[in-house]
């Protein structure tokens, strides 16, 4: 089978909208079939590995789509499209030979959390809190030890706070598995006035205009890949919300997911 993104659209049409999968022939690399729902998805959630289920996994996580393997799945990577979970991966058969598969289920979409009309204009509106909300973020920080006085002194320049809230909370990863979140900023475009906060795999750097002493009022300015500077003004926290949920912001995200997550590169292998 040559496996292409029209291979991939005939089996997806052949399973349908509903519950589903089928085997893949056995000498197809599975992550052939992987990278290509990346670059069509974005990064994926791992549900199993080495035939272990990720405990935290549940109906709001892809679990639908380990229904039909029982406890026969070895490895499974998971992605949310509308109204539909994808996995892709590896299973046993009924004979017990472990074979590539395509599977797909239903999915509940939940209601899209975005900004009420009062928000737009509340200064006081805490976009780390609605971060963690928009995300569903439940874990403990990640990293809440940093030493950002050592980071501070040696960038030579106060950062923002909410970004250092971000990255506390976070640590090491992406929203959507497509916005990389910097452990801290680089300084790449420092001869520009810019410091760089974020970044995504196609090439747009995600930075403050670090202009005055006060870090917490710097806008944020987006350096595309064709080396534009797209201005916001906003801060970190609330360009990401933004970003997520508005379907019309410049760099939305809310156009190719219905709900959004934060992958935690270190428990996402």
């Amino acid at each position: 089978m040559e496996l292409t993104q029209a291979t991939v659209n005939d089996l997806l049409a052949q399973l349908g909208s509903g519950d589903g999968y089928i085997h893949l022939p056995s000498d197809l690399n599975p992550q052939d079939m992987t990278d290509l729902l990346n670059s069509r998805y974005g990064a994926p959630r791992t549900l199993v590995l080495d035939g272990f289920t990720d405990p935290t996994v549940d109906e709001s996580r892809g679990a639908a789509l380990l229904v039909p393997f029982e406890d026969r799945a070895v490895k499974i990577r998971a992605w949310a499209y509308g109204d539909q979970w994808v996995g892709t991966g590896t299973a046993r058969d009924a004979e017990g030979a472990e074979r590539p598969v395509l599977v797909v289920a239903h999915r509940e979409v939940p209601e899209l959390l975005v900004l009420a009309p009062d928000e737009d204009e509340d200064e006081d509106v805490d976009w780390m809190e609605r971060l963690r909300r928009i995300t569903g973020w439940t874990q403990p920080a990640q990293r809440p030890d940093v030493d950002w006085a050592e980071v501070e002194s040696r960038l030579g320049t106060a950062l923002p706070n909410d970004y250092k809230r971000m990255v506390e909370t976070f640590g090491t990863g992406a929203f959507d598995g497509y916005l990389g979140l910097n452990q801290e900023p680089w300084t790449d475009l420092r001869r520009d006035g810019l410091l760089i906060w974020a970044g995504t795999e196609h090439e747009d750097l995600y930075c403050w205009k670090a202009d005055g002493d006060d870090p917490d009022r710097w806008p944020v300015v987006v350096r595309s890949i064709d080396n534009k500077d797209v201005p916001f003004d906003c801060q970190a926290a609330e360009f990401v919300c933004r970003m997520l949920t508005d379907p019309h912001h410049p760099f939305t995200m809310a156009r190719y997911f219905d709900t959004h997550w934060f992958m935690n590169y270190l428990e996402s292998g």
